[in-house]
């Protein structure tokens, strides 16, 4: 019996199955370019603009606080275990490079369809309204050896360089990136640095508004 017919059927649907195999894929491809892409975003100017003034507010804002104090004024305590100015500056040596990580790591992950549930307006109240008072954790808590305002100071303005050069200059996308468990984008999440900041400068004012604070 001559097997060349049958050897030609097999060969012919080997060569279907693989014709089919590529007009497969060349089909999968082309849904594939259909699907929407979610492309990142840019900050917009109002964005950047923004947290430019509120990181550039709050630097000025502290420095002028406590560029004057005596160092008998920048460690005074109204009782003890409260902070003084000078520990409410080193709280923010001791947190904001914890938030400024959480950050970093947070924004070079993939950018989402999801927007954050919160206001930015909450960010902003978070540094206005005291009224609420949490526990600082003990890795925040100052304990400074000396009353040198020059090293502490030096060392939140440093920080803050880096943090508004980056604002100035990043085309990151700050709303499409969540900050796991804190409901806020990075956006928000900037915001609350700066926000933080001014909690603690109206923390150091009501210090000085003391009655027993020192006159020099």
């Amino acid at each position: 019996m001559d097997s060349t017919p049958f050897r030609k059927i097999v060969l012919d649907a080997a060569l279907a199955r693989c014709y089919a195999g590529e007009q497969m894929r060349t089909l999968l491809f082309a849904l594939s370019l259909t699907l929407p892409i979610l492309a990142s975003e840019k900050p917009t100017d109002l964005d950047r603009e923004h947290l430019i003034a509120h990181f550039e507010m709050t630097e000025s804002w502290l420095v002028d606080e406590v560029s004057h104090l005596s160092p008998a004024q920048l460690t005074f305590r109204a009782a003890p275990g409260t902070f003084s100015v000078l520990d409410c500056i080193q709280h923010l040596n001791l947190s904001e490079p914890g938030y400024w990580a959480t950050f970093q790591r947070e924004i070079k992950n993939k950018p989402t369809k999801d927007e954050s549930p919160s206001e930015d307006i909450a960010r902003m109240w978070y540094g206005i309204d005291r009224t609420e008072h949490a526990k600082t954790p003990p890795a925040q808590v100052p304990a400074l050896k000396s009353a040198d305002l020059s090293p502490v100071l030096g060392q939140f303005r440093a920080l803050r360089a880096t943090m508004l050069q980056y604002i100035r200059t990043t085309q990151d996308d700050w709303r499409h990136h969540m900050v796991p468990n804190w409901d806020r984008d990075t956006y928000q999440w900037l915001l609350m640095i700066s926000a933080h900041s001014q909690r603690h400068i109206l923390q150091l004012r009501e210090v000085k508004h003391n009655p027993n604070f020192p006159k020099q």
